[in-house]
């Protein structure tokens, strides 16, 4: 089997090119972006000219008033309805914008959760052998989770946020440009102080993601293996396991909402110093008769507008590096290439003409675009327009190949096998012998490279031909089954869509699974949940041994497939298993060497060198490695 890796996330290492990304896609909604920043103008301004009618309020109308018996009020009651309607303009407006950026938050990870899943769909499964669960499933939910909070609700308050701290700093400078400069002398050592707690907190959110995938991953890994943990009195472990995870996130989350927390204290604490000292600093200069008390109401008032958003910007800050790390992440899957192919070849439905109606009195193959039930492949020629077809038989060659899955570590050495159509051909070995290999190699899962041997199927250079026409003809039944949410129907039609009542019926009969299906609750439309948790073992196998059944293919691929099902289970299969294999070329893959008995060819394998072949007479006659592992001598691994 090829190796697994484990790699842990990182911090973001391209910051500029994430948002440019994370751009491209909320762009698909730039009609909408105009009326964002309208509205957040309106939101934002409101706020501001709000607070600067403190000065006319007080100026104008209550000073003057003070001591009045009889004051005339209309003006400041205008006054107050001017302010009123600015700030239910602003409310009404932040409302607006918040619901459109909720919309283009939700419609643009709708889309970007398709790219990911699409691009996993595409993926070579060398790239799965390298991801955890854990990891590839973080990518939907940590992951997206945090990318989801910035688009909807950090963003708007960061464009909100620097409008308001610009309208604001406007308004400063033209009501006193001296405690404007007092203030940016403050705020400039608060941001110092509050950037070196930001680089801390920022790392410690990085940990702590990456302990959440570690989590998530053996939360996964022990659910789905729970019957194995309870066989072996396991729990214990499994929770001090657990535990240990636990204790690295417990502390990767304590530290950073350790470091995250006390920034919005701090922020606060030093925003009443700042409020203080510019109270201070405003009350000298009207004693002194350099201010009005108008001014520095509107001034101390802005200067708390001005702190708000500060504070919220610098909380901000960690969230969107924890967002981008994971918009990183899911891109960097997005951008990863998909499976190659290369083939040219497709499959075809196909009818043969009479030879009476041929030139030359012999019979051809026609492409037919109708279901005809024989296939042929049509193999592209150099004249434009023309293909010659060639009749699907399930004849497949492997000639001197070499393979291993990294180049140091050789897995298969010189093979040379030919399975000629209708032939049974059985792979026995122990465990890492290159068995399953051989069928990876088969469907094209991996590709041997140039120089290291070739792969032919009806005379065809395996790589010319198109991996999903490939597939769609060959037939797997895999010693693991997994079954599908969904009925025991749609998972027999999973084999071929477009199969009718009639066809999945008789597979499940072909397959013997007919009679248990039947006796099931709602028959072939129980649903099945939990990969089959309700069915057994075995009566799963035959479903997937159905599945297979139904996709009618030339060639089959048996890996263990029987390995699941009790004896007597498996000779009442047997003459249902014969009925599908024959006529077609069939590779199985066995430890219980009863089952391969009747094979046209054994092959013997160790190591990923063929040792052995022949029949099963032949092989007992030989008296060698296969007649040991036959006998007792040795037992498979």
């Amino acid at each position: 089997m090829p190796p697994v890796r484990n790699h842990a996330g990182a911090k973001p290492k391209n910051a500029g090119q994430t948002i440019k990304k994370l751009f491209i896609y909320m762009g698909h909604y730039k009609a909408l972006w105009p009326f964002v920043l309208l509205f957040v103008l309106v939101s934002s301004g409101a706020g501001v000219a709000g607070t600067y009618f403190l000065k006319p309020a007080i100026n104008q109308f209550i000073l003057p008033l003070i001591g009045h018996q009889h004051p005339e009020l209309s003006g400041f009651i205008h006054l107050l309805m001017l302010m009123l309607a600015l700030y239910a303009a602003g409310a009404c407006s932040t409302w607006v914008y918040q619901r459109i950026m909720l919309y283009i938050s939700t419609q643009t990870l709708y889309t970007i959760r398709t790219d990911l899943f699409s691009r996993l769909e595409k993926l070579p499964l060398k790239y799965y052998d390298g991801k955890t669960h854990g990891e590839l499933m973080s990518l939907f939910t940590n992951d997206t989770d945090t990318l989801r909070d910035m688009l909807s609700q950090t963003i708007p308050q960061m464009m909100s946020s620097t409008l308001t701290v610009i309208g604001v700093l406007v308004m400063m400078l033209v009501l006193n440009p001296l405690l404007t400069l007092v203030l940016a002398a403050m705020l400039a050592l608060i941001m110092t102080v509050v950037g070196k707690i930001g680089r801390r907190s920022s790392a410690a959110f990085r940990e702590q993601q990456k302990n959440i995938g570690r989590i998530n991953g053996y939360i996964e890994e022990m659910i789905e293996g729970q019957k194995v943990v309870k066989v072996f009195n396991h729990e214990w472990q499994a929770e001090q396991n657990f535990a240990s995870l636990n204790d690295a996130l417990c502390a990767s989350g304590t530290d950073a909402n350790t470091f995250a927390n006390i920034l919005g204290p701090m922020m606060n604490n030093f925003s009443h110093i700042q409020y203080a000292v510019i109270a201070m600093c405003g009350s000298l200069m009207v004693i002194g008769g350099w201010m009005d008390i108008g001014t520095i109401a509107s001034f101390l008032q802005y200067t708390r507008s001005f702190s708000q958003p500060v504070s919220m910007i610098s909380q901000q800050f960690n969230s969107i590096l924890n967002a981008l790390a994971g918009a990183e992440r899911i891109f960097a899957v997005i951008a990863e290439p998909e499976e190659n192919d290369g083939g040219n070849v497709t499959l075809v439905n196909a009818v043969e003409t009479q030879p009476s109606a041929a030139e030359d009195g012999k019979a051809h193959l026609v492409q037919s675009f109708a279901q005809t039930g024989t296939w042929a492949w049509n193999v592209p020629s150099a004249a434009a327009g023309n293909g010659k077809l060639i009749s699907l038989r399930g004849d497949v060659v492997f000639d001197h190949v070499t393979f291993g899955y990294e180049e140091d570590k050789i897995v298969l050495h010189d093979i040379c096998l030919h399975a000629q159509p209708g032939q049974k051909i059985a792979l026995v070995g122990s465990t890492g012998s290159g068995k399953t290999t051989i069928t990876n190699l088969l469907t094209r899962f991996y590709d041997v490279d140039n120089g290291n041997g070739t792969i032919t199927y009806d005379g065809i250079p395996l790589k010319d031909i198109r991996k999903d026409d490939l597939r769609r003809s060959l037939g797997m039944v895999l010693q693991d089954t997994h079954l599908f949410t969904g009925t025991v129907r749609d998972n027999i039609r999973y084999g071929r869509l477009d199969a009718s009542e009639t066809q999945i019926e008789k597979a499940a009969q072909l397959a013997n699974a007919d009679t248990f299906i039947r006796h099931l609750d709602k028959g072939y439309d129980t649903v099945i949940t939990a990969d089959g948790g309700s069915l057994s073992q075995g009566q799963r196998q035959l479903l997937s041994i159905a599945r297979a059944a139904v996709a009618d293919p030339p060639v089959l691929i048996l890996d263990e497939a029987t390995s699941s099902i009790d004896t007597r289970t498996e000779a009442l299969i047997e003459k249902g298993m014969d009925r599908l294999m024959e006529g077609r070329t069939v590779f199985v893959i066995a430890h219980r060497l009863s089952t391969v008995r009747n094979a046209d060819e054994i092959i013997v394998l160790e190591h990923g060198v063929i040792i052995e072949r022949g029949t099963h007479a032949q092989l007992i006659a030989a008296r060698g490695r296969y007649y040991k592992l036959y006998t007792g001598a040795f037992e498979l691994d």
